[in-house]
């Protein structure tokens, strides 16, 4: 989880922790709330903001089949999914290891770049408005890790 944590942990097993310790310590909690409520505020949202993006996905591919699109979406949702769970564990390798090993293979091969792109541009703003200031500027580096590994022009092919 924390590596900080763990090895506070690790010295509490010795000793009592120093005043730095502790402050530390108190630091990660807070954290861990700002990451907590973050996380439920993206829960709590998830099909408020997927509905309108949906909507506006369809809107601008009127003539894309929609199981393709419900790919495109469906790809998200789990995205934002799996970042949440690294949000909460403050640990970009999660997704890498949990989504994007399998994710951006899922893309290339359907050859997705384009919708994801656009999906992506319209998921920004979504999150932007329901997530806090302080929520996005938290969550926004697992969504850029996201962005990236599916987006890349290595991926285009």
């Amino acid at each position: 989880m924390y590596p900080e944590l763990q090895t506070l942990l690790y010295a509490a097993e010795e000793r009592y922790l120093l005043d730095g310790d502790i402050e530390q310590f108190r630091q990660l909690l807070q954290s861990f709330q700002a990451r907590m409520q973050a996380y439920e505020a993206l829960r709590d949202n998830e099909s408020a903001i997927f509905q309108r993006v949906a909507n506006q996905l369809s809107e601008a591919y009127p003539k894309e089949k929609p199981e393709r699109l419900e790919r495109a979406l469906k790809h998200w949702i789990a995205a934002m999914r799996f970042c949440g769970m690294a949000l909460l564990l403050n640990n970009p390798e999660y997704l890498d290891r949990h989504l994007l090993e399998w994710l951006t293979d899922q893309v290339a091969a359907h050859q997705m770049q384009t919708i994801e792109s656009t999906l992506h541009q319209l998921l920004e703003p979504r999150l932007r408005k329901v997530l806090s200031r302080e929520q996005w500027e938290i969550f926004q580096p697992f969504v850029e890790q996201v962005q990236q590994a599916l987006l890349s022009p290595a991926l285009a092919r």
